[in-house]
C-alpha cells in the first residue's frame, strides 16, 4: 500500500501527541512505548520508524510542546507584552486544568531530576531557557536586559504552578497562583498595566457552580 507523502509526518505527530498526554498524566518513567503506541492507535513496530529510543521520543515531545507555546511564536507582539500575557496564562486555572497539554516543566520535574539521560535533561532545559529568555527580552531597558531577574521570574512561575497542582485545596492553589502572578508582574514592571486593563474591562456576571 502506498501512503500519502504526509502520512509519515502525520503518524509521527500522532505519536508525539499521545506521548505528551501520557507523560503529563503518568510521568516519564511509568509510561512505556507500548502505552504510547496503544494510546495513539498504532502498533509497537511502527515506533522505531520514527524514534530510536524512548528518551528520543521524550525530547521531541518536549520540542513539540515548546513549539506550541506562545513565547516560541511571538505572533508579532512586542516582547514585553508577550511576557506579560505569558505570565497571566501560565499561572491560570486553565493551565492547571489542561493536564494533557500542560507545560512539561510542571508535570515532569521529578522524573527529569532523577534521570541521567542527557536528551531528557537537555529537552527540559530548553523549555526553561526559552521562558527565561523571553522574560529577559521583555525586561530590556535601554538595551540592558536583566538576566538574574528573568531567571527568578521564570523559576517563580514554574515553582508556583508545581506547588499549586499538588495541593488538594482549590482555594490555596488559587491563592498561590495569584500571589505568584502579582509578584512576577511587579518584578517585570507590568503590574500597573495589568491592573489598569482589568479595571477597564466590563464586569461579567458570575455564574454559580452547580
Amino acid at each position: 500500500m502506498r501512503y500519502h507523502p504526509r502520512h509519515r509526518e502525520q503518524t509521527k505527530k500522532r505519536i508525539l501527541q499521545s506521548a505528551r498526554a501520557l507523560f503529563n498524566r503518568h510521568g516519564f518513567t511509568d509510561v512505556s512505548i507500548d502505552d504510547v503506541m496503544e494510546h495513539a492507535g498504532l502498533t509497537r513496530g511502527g515506533f522505531y520508524t520514527h524514534f530510536a529510543t524512548k528518551s528520543a521520543l521524550y525530547a521531541e515531545t518536549v520540542g513539540l510542546a515548546l513549539a506550541e507555546t506562545p513565547w516560541s511564536r511571538g505572533d508579532g507582539i512586542a516582547a514585553r507584552d508577550v511576557a506579560r500575557q505569558i505570565i497571566e496564562a501560565y499561572l491560570s486555572q486553565q493551565h492547571i486544568d489542561d493536564l494533557e497539554r500542560a507545560c512539561p516543566m510542571l508535570t515532569l520535574p521529578s522524573d527529569v531530576a532523577r534521570s541521567d539521560d542527557a536528551l531528557v535533561r537537555d529537552a527540559f532545559e530548553k523549555v526553561f531557557s526559552a521562558m527565561a529568555g523571553l522574560f529577559e527580552e521583555g525586561l530590556n531597558r535601554n538595551g540592558r536586559a536583566d538576566r538574574t531577574r528573568a531567571l527568578a521570574m521564570a523559576s517563580l512561575c514554574v515553582g508556583a504552578m508545581v506547588v499549586a497542582r499538588a495541593l488538594r485545596s482549590d482555594e490555596l492553589s488559587s491563592s498561590i497562583r495569584e500571589a505568584a502572578k502579582e509578584t512576577v508582574l511587579a518584578m517585570g514592571g507590568w503590574q500597573r498595566e495589568a491592573s489598569s486593563r482589568r479595571s477597564a474591562a466590563p464586569m461579567k456576571p458570575q455564574r454559580r457552580k452547580k
